[in-house]
């Protein structure tokens, strides 16, 4: 067992990133609003869910200006599958509005302006500062992230928020981006909620298992 949390982050990238060469986003987007409005969609509902309702949803809807030609009923039905799709209207439009009047109907490249938007938190604006632009503003933490993490032993907070400091710290900024999309990728994998797949897992001799039954 590794006990230097260090060395033990180190590893879990260096065999993550060989094990899961093509990990990625699982949000299909063509561009940075697109990527926006579905993590927003994506909010305590399935990435798989969230493709299927925007392969119509942004071929409908180009542009911020688009969705503030419609009334909100008629955005609700587009997404009427999507749990708290009427929240997420709001936020969809509200963020649309302030595109349009703050930003010329462009997604913005910094954390403090992306904030501003509705239905934008620490999370959405890391999805999309870093899988749009490239941009390393910080490390994702979703679901998997977050069980993840804590199973291996890399933080031992509980918020998301505390639990991203921690993992800044530890994982060097050129990974940042990816870091989420290989824990992500293991996660739905091998190491799921209920019964991860111990005797298949890249990082099973390094691995504390807390949490594990």
């Amino acid at each position: 067992m590794i006990a230097d949390r260090q060395k033990r982050t180190d590893e879990i990238i260096k065999r993550l990133k060989k094990e899961y060469p093509d990990a990625h986003c699982a949000l299909n987007h063509t561009n940075a609003f697109e990527l926006l409005v579905a993590t927003i969609l994506s909010a305590q509902c399935t990435d798989e869910r969230v493709n299927i309702v925007t392969a119509t949803l942004f071929r409908k809807y180009r542009a911020p200006q688009d969705y503030l030609n419609v009334a909100p009923e008629e955005l609700a039905h587009d997404i009427k599958s999507i749990n708290f799709f009427n929240n997420k209207t709001k936020s969809i439009q509200g963020a649309a509005q302030k595109l349009v009047d703050n930003f010329k109907g462009e997604v913005p490249r910094t954390m403090d302006e992306l904030l501003t938007l509705n239905g934008v938190a620490r999370k959405t604006a890391n999805v999309v500062l870093g899988n749009a632009f490239g941009i390393a503003s910080g490390v994702v933490v979703d679901t998997h992230v977050l069980r993840l993490s804590t199973r291996l032993g890399l933080t031992e907070e509980k918020t998301p928020e505390k639990i991203e400091k921690d993992l800044a710290k530890l994982v060097p900024r050129k990974h940042w981006v990816m870091f989420p999309h290989w824990l992500i990728t293991h996660g739905r994998k091998i190491c799921n909620a209920r019964k991860p797949k111990c005797a298949e897992c890249v990082l099973e001799n390094i691995c504390p298992k807390i949490g594990v039954a």
